[in-house]
């Protein structure tokens, strides 16, 4: 990497108004020169002019010189600004790949920002989070962690740890003399304090997971009950097959909408019944799973059929499942009984905006963006690893355990935490990684 210098275009693939291509690498700046014909002298200072190759001028473009480290990868960094022909993109690049730049690989330049620490692994993450993000929420999560917000968290727990496994390890070299380093209550007290952290921490998974893809909703009830009428007026879009004919919808229909920055994703289920139709069964399976899947279920009832019986045993047998429920009342415009729960026509649109307004309530009570929140499912799993490491600590020291395998579960709590920010990694954990990056990027 310290002589290899890469390039990519930064924007959209395709055709556009302006396109954007990134050159990184200590040949960058001279490679850039010898097609304007000018010299980039002063950092951070935009260069107009004439990117001229051996067949003549091919466009007029705007340069942008980073002069390292103080720059994206940590390396000299130009970003050329040219019109978005996709001709003219293609044709940057292969000028200057014929001066020794190499194509990028995908997330190659968010790597090498890792490998010059300009940051750590759950930054670069986070740079990957803010691109795909597709919510308000989704983006603040993201902001937060690309500027470090969960990586300060870990380094001082893991600095703590550090100090304590030290003291003990020290003690190891004093042992004839019965010394100790470490004082265990404080040990203890400090473990507990971690183990409730870092359950926290991972229990925030669930939340941040669906923040990141959407908050899993679904609309469940017995047939002809308004399910897929409710999920095109949501969406505001004839997306599910409307009918009178029971048992139409077959199978999970899933789309996307948001609310106030908040993304949902929204399940069409099978009607519930009892039916012998062997592929209708198979749709009403599916559309038990989705109740304990999804983070909030919309029960959705027909006012002018349903009877008390069978509201109270639908009910209590979503709620054995999710507790996390919106019951709501459909077709109120045909029937004058007014029903405890929310009031709605889902054909004429009243009472939707109510329905929405729930929905955004219920998904932002687990919210609190003043708390770190994990999205990412590897830290989630090393979040569970160094809890299991902990409980071992802990076990160890109520029941005696000799210093040295203490300290040694302790190194085992440190490296998972670690592994998280990337102080500890591998060839093939960071290829991984930044192989799910966008090229450019």
């Amino acid at each position: 990497m310290e002589n290899s210098s890469i390039c990519a275009i930064s924007s959209p693939p395709g055709m556009g108004g302006v396109a954007l291509i990134r050159v990184s690498g200590n040949m960058a700046k001279l490679a850039v020169e010898k097609f304007l014909r000018i010299s980039l002298d002063k950092p951070r200072h935009a260069y107009f002019g004439i990117w001229k190759n051996n067949k003549g001028n091919l466009d007029e473009v705007l340069c942008t010189y980073f002069k390292g480290p103080a720059s994206f990868t940590g390396e000299d960094v130009v970003e050329i600004a040219c019109h978005g022909s996709v001709f003219i993109q293609e044709q940057i690049l292969n000028d200057l790949a014929g001066s020794g730049i190499q194509i990028a690989q995908p997330g190659e330049f968010t790597m090498r920002a890792y490998l010059n620490k300009k940051m750590d692994l759950s930054q670069a993450e986070g740079v990957m989070d803010l691109i795909s993000s597709r919510s308000q929420m989704a983006h603040q999560v993201a902001m937060k962690q690309m500027k470090g917000g969960l990586s300060s968290e870990i380094h001082s727990l893991r600095d703590k740890l550090l100090h304590f496994a030290s003291m003990i390890e020290l003690e190891l070299d004093f042992s004839e003399e019965d010394v100790e380093f470490a004082d265990r209550t404080q040990l203890k007290e400090l473990l507990n304090e971690i183990h409730q952290y870092l359950t926290k921490l991972y229990s925030s998974f669930k939340t941040g997971n669906a923040l990141k893809n959407g908050i899993p909703v679904a609309i469940v009830g017995r047939p002809n009950a308004g399910k897929s009428t409710l999920l095109n007026t949501l969406l505001n879009e004839d997306r599910a097959i409307v009918s009178n004919i029971p048992g139409t919808t077959r199978d999970t229909v899933e789309e996307r909408f948001f609310i106030e920055g908040i993304e949902f994703r929204l399940m069409d289920t099978a009607g519930i019944r009892e039916t012998e139709d062997e592929i209708e069964k198979a749709g009403i399976e599916r559309s038990l799973n989705k109740i304990t899947e999804a983070q909030i279920v919309i029960y959705i009832y027909d006012i002018t059929q349903i009877t008390e019986d069978e509201l109270r045993s639908d009910l209590e047998m979503i709620e054995a499942k999710n507790e996390e429920i919106i019951a709501v009342a459909n077709k109120t415009d045909i029937s004058s009984v007014d029903s405890e729960h929310l009031n709605i026509s889902a054909k004429n649109k009243t009472g939707i905006s109510m329905l929405e307004k729930k929905l955004h309530e219920m998904a932002s009570s687990h919210l609190d963006l003043n708390q770190t929140i994990i999205t990412n499912a590897r830290h989630a799993q090393l979040l569970s690893l160094a809890l299991d490491e902990l409980n071992k600590v802990k076990m160890g020291l109520d029941h005696d355990v000799p210093s040295d395998l203490v300290a040694m579960d302790i190194r085992a709590v440190i490296r998972n935490l670690s592994e998280i920010t990337g102080d500890i990694s591998t060839d093939e954990l960071l290829g991984n990684i930044f192989s799910r990056f966008c090229i450019g990027k």
